[in-house]
Order: structure tokens, then sequence, then C-alpha cells
């Protein structure tokens, strides 16, 4: 177990929920958020079951697949956990700041848990009503709900994006999960953007000014 949970150790997690997000940077696909609420006695059952948790990033699927096979076999008085997502849409009309605090919202809400503290990765958050909202850089790393709220909002987003790859396969989808790959670029270039592309996002953006004016220009001398 990680020695560095310092805020479990300085509060009781019993009044805490902890929030993380996971797909700010890709270029397709929405961002998801989870939301964890965990008791002291859910904590002292992933020390004794010897369960790895930690950063999502730090974890391989099979490490966060066991977390999650674990966290499926717990009781809610043992832990809850909810999931919060912002559309492709939402993400280019609001920027990704906005969307991302609007799947932390989305997440919160689903909770449906009233907690003294909600601990959110980072340095930014959104407005969350009736409660203290603490930001804490690399939460991931030191907030044990926080940590478990990266693997389930990487592993929801990571089978997501896989099941939209059987629809959109020359992307490579299952392997870079919407983010800029060489061959994920390639093939926008190739293959044009689909409706899961993020239109304020470059290239996508890039390769959609640049067609407007192909066909302004097409436009202009077939008259």
């Amino acid at each position: 177990m990680n020695s560095l949970w310092y805020l479990e150790n300085d509060m009781s997690p019993n009044d805490c929920i902890g929030i993380d997000e996971v797909g700010r940077g890709p270029l397709a696909g929405p961002v998801v958020t989870s939301a964890v609420w965990i008791s002291e006695k859910g904590i002292a059952l992933i020390e004794k079951d010897e369960v790895e948790v930690r950063d999502s990033k730090k974890l391989s699927h099979k490490q966060r697949k066991k977390v999650l096979n674990w966290i499926e076999k717990q009781p809610e008085e043992i832990m809850k956990y909810s999931i919060g997502k912002a559309s492709v849409e939402e993400i280019d009309s609001l920027n990704i700041l906005q969307a991302t605090f609007l799947a932390m919202q989305r997440a919160y809400s689903s909770l449906n848990l009233n907690k003294p503290f909600t601990l959110i990765d980072g340095n930014k958050a959104p407005e969350l009503g009736n409660t203290h909202v603490q930001t804490i850089v690399k939460g991931d790393d030191t907030v044990i709900s926080i940590a478990l709220a990266s693997i389930i909002a990487k592993e929801y987003r990571d089978n997501l994006m896989k099941e939209l790859d059987k629809k959109y396969p020359q992307y490579g989808w299952s392997t870079n999960v919407g983010y800029g790959s060489q061959k994920h670029i390639y093939a926008i270039i190739q293959y044009g953007a689909t409706p899961h592309h993020r239109k304020t996002f470059s290239p996508v953006k890039d390769l959609d000014t640049a067609n407007k004016k192909i066909s302004k220009f097409i436009s202009s001398i077939a008259r």
C-alpha cells in the first residue's frame, strides 16, 4: 500500500469524495470523470487484499482490471462510485476545461452522497454545491479515492473507445484510445474526421479549416 496516502491519515475517508478525470488531451471521444467514496473499512480491505491502487497511468490494463474486479465485489456501504461524461459536442462548445468541470459535476451528482469534503485531482475545480472542494495536485498519487476514480474513469473511457474502434478501425482507437498517435493523425488526413472527433482540436481543426478554404475556392472558380 502506498505510504503517501497522507490525506486518509489526516482526515476520515468517510467524510470525503474523490474525483478524477481522463481524456482531456485526446483528439476524439468524450472526457470522462469518476467520483468515488470509500470507507475506512474499504481502505483496510484494500490493504488486507493487497490491491494495487495508484495513479491509473502507472498501472497496466491487467492491473487496472484487477482493481475493478475488486471494486465490483464491494457493497455500497464499503465503497460507491459514479461516472460522468461530457460529449465531443460539449467539449467543442464549452472548451475542454469547462467540459471537464461539467463531467465532474455529473459524476458528483450521480454519486448522490452528501459529504463534507470533495477532493479533486489537479489545481482547478468546478462548483459542486454544499461540499468543501479541495484541489490536490497529483492527487491520484496521494489520495486513495482519487486514485480509484482515475482507474475507474480510464477503464471506462478506454473500453468506450475500443467499442468505437469497431466502427472506425482505421483510426487505431483500440490502442491509442483517441490520442494523437502517428497512425491516428495520418488517418484523419486520409479519411477526414468522424462525428467523434473534437473539431476544435488540432490537427482536426486545421484540416477542417483547410477543407473549407478548398471548398470556397472551388465554388469561386465554378461560377
